[in-house]
């Protein structure tokens, strides 16, 4: 009789672990090793799926199912990355008041018996109130997110700053579509429910 795979979030973001306890069950958490460097005229949804796939496969272990995920977030067509710093965080919000940003987050489940991988990509659209300096100065004080892109995280004080989410699932923005990781779990013999 065959052993039960493993299930391994090849993530050591903690929003991701968070995510995926939503579904209940049992996990391992393993963390990536690559180089996340977009190419030279990447999209984000590219940009995404290409990195989404190299965290999962930089994974090793043995009869599993390895989830890589990764997001990338554009404005106007740039990339926008983790501001890192107040300085930074405050230029995104700046650029962001009153617009609408492009988030594209993927998720990839390696099958290390079978050898097979497969992935999907899911689009959210963010549209962000008109921020005057007050309440962008008082958001980053009190969340701190420069590990976000876009420096808004959804999943705190950050929806305060969002007018509008458009997707198909939304725990993509929060960087692990669990609708898109519930059908490919689903389809590698591993039912959620």
């Amino acid at each position: 009789m065959a052993q039960p795979r493993r299930l391994v979030l090849g993530s050591t973001s903690p929003y991701r672990r968070q995510l995926l306890e939503r579904l209940g069950l049992p996990f391992e958490v393993a963390a990536p090793s690559i180089e996340e460097q977009a190419l030279p005229g990447e999209s984000p949804a590219d940009l995404a799926l290409r990195l989404s796939v190299l965290k999962a496969r930089s994974i090793r272990a043995e009869n599993a199912l390895v989830i890589g995920c990764d997001q990338a977030a554009a404005l106007d067509g740039r990339l926008l990355g983790k501001p890192g710093s107040h300085d930074l965080a405050l230029r995104q919000l700046r650029e962001l008041s009153g617009k609408s940003a492009e988030f594209q987050t993927a998720v990839s489940l390696l099958d290390t018996r079978a050898g097979s991988l497969d992935s999907r990509v899911v689009a959210c659209r963010v549209t962000f109130r008109s921020l005057d300096e007050r309440r962008i100065e008082s958001y980053l004080r009190r969340e701190q997110p420069y590990d976000c892109a876009g420096s808004a995280k959804a999943e705190g004080l950050g929806i305060a700053l969002i007018a509008r989410i458009d997707t198909e699932d939304p725990t993509s923005l929060i960087g692990l579509p669990l609708i898109a990781l519930t059908e490919l779990l689903e389809r590698a013999g591993m039912p959620v429910v």
